[in-house]
Protein backbone atom coordinates (compact mmCIF):
# COMPACT_ATOMS: atom_id res chain seq x y z
CA UNK A 1 0.00 0.00 0.00
CA UNK A 2 2.15 2.89 -1.67
CA UNK A 3 -0.62 5.46 0.66
CA UNK A 4 0.73 4.23 4.06
CA UNK A 5 3.92 5.80 3.12
CA UNK A 6 2.85 9.17 2.12
CA UNK A 7 0.53 9.08 5.42
CA UNK A 8 3.55 8.63 7.55
CA UNK A 9 5.24 11.47 5.62
CA UNK A 10 2.19 13.43 6.52
CA UNK A 11 2.66 12.36 10.37
CA UNK A 12 5.95 12.61 10.55
CA UNK A 13 7.93 15.34 11.61
CA UNK A 14 7.47 17.66 9.17
CA UNK A 15 10.69 18.27 7.02
CA UNK A 16 12.01 20.14 3.84
CA UNK A 17 11.96 17.01 1.91
CA UNK A 18 8.35 16.83 1.76
CA UNK A 19 7.73 20.86 1.46
CA UNK A 20 9.94 20.46 -1.87
CA UNK A 21 8.31 17.84 -3.07
CA UNK A 22 4.42 18.81 -2.51
CA UNK A 23 3.39 18.87 -5.75
CA UNK A 24 4.39 15.25 -6.20
CA UNK A 25 2.64 14.41 -2.60
CA UNK A 26 -0.23 15.86 -3.23
CA UNK A 27 -0.49 14.21 -7.38
CA UNK A 28 0.03 10.70 -5.25
CA UNK A 29 -2.60 11.67 -2.45
CA UNK A 30 -5.24 12.39 -5.46
CA UNK A 31 -4.74 8.95 -6.89
CA UNK A 32 -5.39 6.94 -3.96
CA UNK A 33 -6.37 8.76 -0.92
CA UNK A 34 -8.50 11.73 -2.90
CA UNK A 35 -10.50 12.11 0.46
CA UNK A 36 -7.21 13.27 2.10
CA UNK A 37 -6.66 16.02 -0.56
CA UNK A 38 -7.93 19.00 1.26
CA UNK A 39 -6.03 18.10 4.44
CA UNK A 40 -2.79 17.82 2.35
CA UNK A 41 -3.20 20.91 0.66
CA UNK A 42 -3.79 22.99 3.39
CA UNK A 43 -1.12 21.41 5.61
CA UNK A 44 1.40 21.78 2.80
CA UNK A 45 0.66 25.62 2.20
CA UNK A 46 1.56 26.73 5.43
CA UNK A 47 5.11 27.85 6.46
CA UNK A 48 7.56 24.79 7.44
CA UNK A 49 8.69 26.49 10.43
CA UNK A 50 5.14 27.00 11.38
CA UNK A 51 4.70 23.16 10.70
CA UNK A 52 7.22 22.08 12.67
CA UNK A 53 6.19 24.16 15.55
CA UNK A 54 2.94 22.89 15.32
CA UNK A 55 3.77 19.45 15.44
CA UNK A 56 5.72 19.62 18.47
CA UNK A 57 2.83 20.63 20.29
CA UNK A 58 0.75 18.26 19.17
CA UNK A 59 2.76 15.23 19.51
CA UNK A 60 5.73 15.83 22.15
CA UNK A 61 3.43 17.43 24.87
CA UNK A 62 1.90 13.88 27.02
CA UNK A 63 1.73 10.27 26.56
CA UNK A 64 -1.65 11.06 24.95
CA UNK A 65 -0.92 11.42 21.35
CA UNK A 66 2.69 10.14 21.29
CA UNK A 67 3.43 8.70 17.80
CA UNK A 68 5.02 5.69 19.93
CA UNK A 69 3.08 2.89 19.67
CA UNK A 70 3.97 1.17 22.31
CA UNK A 71 3.46 3.79 25.13
CA UNK A 72 -0.63 2.96 24.17
CA UNK A 73 -0.13 -0.21 25.67
CA UNK A 74 3.20 -1.51 27.81
CA UNK A 75 4.19 2.15 29.05
CA UNK A 76 7.34 0.95 31.12
CA UNK A 77 6.66 -2.59 32.11
CA UNK A 78 8.83 -5.39 30.97
CA UNK A 79 6.58 -6.54 27.91
CA UNK A 80 7.90 -3.15 26.09
CA UNK A 81 11.45 -4.71 25.00
CA UNK A 82 10.56 -8.09 23.81
CA UNK A 83 7.94 -6.28 22.11
CA UNK A 84 10.12 -4.02 20.51
CA UNK A 85 12.60 -7.31 20.24
CA UNK A 86 9.97 -8.70 18.12
CA UNK A 87 8.83 -5.50 16.25
CA UNK A 88 12.40 -5.23 15.22
CA UNK A 89 12.97 -8.91 14.03
CA UNK A 90 10.08 -7.79 11.67
CA UNK A 91 11.29 -5.14 10.17
CA UNK A 92 14.59 -7.01 9.30
CA UNK A 93 12.91 -9.40 7.31
CA UNK A 94 11.86 -6.90 4.79
CA UNK A 95 15.41 -5.27 5.01
CA UNK A 96 14.27 -2.22 6.63
CA UNK A 97 17.30 -0.99 8.66
CA UNK A 98 16.42 1.60 12.24
CA UNK A 99 19.27 4.36 12.65
CA UNK A 100 19.80 5.53 16.50
CA UNK A 101 17.06 8.10 16.27
CA UNK A 102 14.93 5.59 15.62
CA UNK A 103 12.21 3.41 17.85
CA UNK A 104 10.74 0.84 16.00
CA UNK A 105 7.55 1.51 17.33
CA UNK A 106 7.60 4.74 16.46
CA UNK A 107 4.22 5.08 14.07
CA UNK A 108 5.86 6.66 10.81
CA UNK A 109 8.20 3.90 10.59
CA UNK A 110 5.72 0.96 10.98
CA UNK A 111 3.48 2.72 8.73
CA UNK A 112 6.77 3.02 6.11
CA UNK A 113 7.40 -1.48 7.26
CA UNK A 114 3.39 -1.45 6.05
CA UNK A 115 3.83 -0.12 2.91
CA UNK A 116 6.44 -2.84 1.56
CA UNK A 117 4.46 -5.81 2.55
CA UNK A 118 1.77 -7.49 0.58
CA UNK A 119 -1.73 -5.42 1.08
CA UNK A 120 -3.80 -8.58 2.86
CA UNK A 121 -0.48 -8.55 5.67
CA UNK A 122 -0.88 -4.45 6.06
CA UNK A 123 -4.06 -4.65 6.29
CA UNK A 124 -3.88 -6.90 9.48
CA UNK A 125 -1.00 -4.88 10.28
CA UNK A 126 -3.41 -1.86 10.42
CA UNK A 127 -6.23 -3.84 12.06
CA UNK A 128 -3.39 -5.16 14.95
CA UNK A 129 -2.98 -1.06 15.93
CA UNK A 130 -6.51 -0.22 14.94
CA UNK A 131 -7.92 0.61 18.64
CA UNK A 132 -4.53 2.72 19.75
CA UNK A 133 -5.29 4.63 15.93
CA UNK A 134 -9.30 5.15 16.74
CA UNK A 135 -7.81 6.85 20.34
CA UNK A 136 -4.83 8.83 18.81
CA UNK A 137 -7.10 10.10 16.21
CA UNK A 138 -10.38 10.83 19.07
CA UNK A 139 -7.85 12.97 21.23
CA UNK A 140 -6.95 14.69 17.76
CA UNK A 141 -10.38 15.47 16.93
CA UNK A 142 -11.46 16.37 20.63
CA UNK A 143 -8.46 19.29 20.20
CA UNK A 144 -9.16 20.27 16.92
CA UNK A 145 -6.19 18.82 15.44
CA UNK A 146 -6.93 18.16 11.61
CA UNK A 147 -4.20 15.38 11.47
CA UNK A 148 -7.25 12.94 12.98
CA UNK A 149 -7.62 12.72 9.37
CA UNK A 150 -4.57 10.38 9.02
CA UNK A 151 -5.72 8.38 11.81
CA UNK A 152 -9.39 7.62 10.27
CA UNK A 153 -8.02 6.81 6.99
CA UNK A 154 -5.65 4.05 8.20
CA UNK A 155 -8.55 2.74 10.31
CA UNK A 156 -10.59 2.81 6.68
CA UNK A 157 -7.53 1.17 5.04
CA UNK A 158 -8.16 -1.36 7.86
CA UNK A 159 -11.84 -2.30 7.17
CA UNK A 160 -12.64 -2.11 10.89
CA UNK A 161 -15.37 0.12 12.09
CA UNK A 162 -13.47 1.67 14.86
CA UNK A 163 -12.96 5.87 14.29
CA UNK A 164 -12.05 8.81 15.97
CA UNK A 165 -15.85 9.46 16.51
CA UNK A 166 -16.26 5.77 17.88
CA UNK A 167 -14.10 6.28 21.17
CA UNK A 168 -15.43 10.23 21.64
CA UNK A 169 -17.23 9.34 24.85
CA UNK A 170 -14.42 8.10 26.33
CA UNK A 171 -12.02 10.79 25.13
CA UNK A 172 -14.33 13.10 26.71
CA UNK A 173 -13.91 11.47 29.83
CA UNK A 174 -10.09 11.75 30.06
CA UNK A 175 -7.93 13.95 31.91
CA UNK A 176 -5.49 16.22 29.13
CA UNK A 177 -1.84 15.59 30.07
CA UNK A 178 -0.78 18.17 27.74
CA UNK A 179 -1.30 21.07 30.23
CA UNK A 180 0.93 23.03 32.05
CA UNK A 181 0.69 21.40 35.08
CA UNK A 182 0.72 17.81 33.84
CA UNK A 183 4.02 18.79 32.19
CA UNK A 184 5.25 20.17 35.50
CA UNK A 185 4.64 17.50 37.08
CA UNK A 186 6.81 15.68 34.63
CA UNK A 187 9.91 17.58 34.82
CA UNK A 188 9.73 17.46 38.62
CA UNK A 189 9.90 13.88 38.22
CA UNK A 190 12.82 14.06 35.57
CA UNK A 191 14.98 16.10 38.34
CA UNK A 192 14.93 13.52 40.89
CA UNK A 193 15.80 10.82 38.44
CA UNK A 194 18.29 12.22 36.26
CA UNK A 195 21.16 10.61 37.96
CA UNK A 196 20.03 7.46 37.11
CA UNK A 197 20.25 8.99 33.39
CA UNK A 198 23.48 6.93 31.67
CA UNK A 199 22.52 7.85 28.48
CA UNK A 200 25.22 6.68 25.48
CA UNK A 201 24.86 8.31 22.39
CA UNK A 202 22.20 6.56 20.75
CA UNK A 203 19.87 6.29 24.12
CA UNK A 204 20.23 10.01 23.95
CA UNK A 205 18.61 10.05 20.37
CA UNK A 206 15.04 12.66 20.38
CA UNK A 207 13.12 9.54 20.40
CA UNK A 208 14.72 7.98 23.34
CA UNK A 209 14.54 11.50 25.69
CA UNK A 210 11.06 11.67 24.37
CA UNK A 211 10.25 8.35 25.61
CA UNK A 212 11.93 9.06 28.53
CA UNK A 213 10.41 12.69 29.29
CA UNK A 214 7.00 10.67 29.88
CA UNK A 215 7.73 7.18 31.20
CA UNK A 216 6.78 8.68 34.82
CA UNK A 217 3.36 11.13 33.16
CA UNK A 218 -0.27 9.75 33.49
CA UNK A 219 -1.18 6.04 32.80
CA UNK A 220 -1.97 5.28 29.34
CA UNK A 221 -5.51 5.43 28.59
CA UNK A 222 -6.87 2.15 26.29
CA UNK A 223 -9.79 2.12 23.61
CA UNK A 224 -12.89 0.20 24.06
CA UNK A 225 -12.05 -2.85 21.56
CA UNK A 226 -15.91 -3.57 22.02
CA UNK A 227 -16.64 -0.06 20.24
CA UNK A 228 -15.74 -1.76 16.90
CA UNK A 229 -13.87 -3.70 15.21
CA UNK A 230 -12.84 -5.85 11.82
CA UNK A 231 -15.58 -6.37 9.59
Amino acid sequence: MRILKIIALLMEYPDEVLWENRDEALDLIAQDAPTLLPFTRTYLSAPLLDRQAEWCEVFERGRATSLLLFEHVHAESRDRGQAMVDLMAQYEKVGLQLDCRELPDYLPLYLEYLSIVDDAEARDGLQNVAPILALIGGRLKQRDVAHYQLFDALLRLAETRLSSDSVAAQVATEKRDDTRQALDAVWEEEQVKFIEDNATSCDSSPMQQYQRRFSQDVAPQYVDVGAGGPK
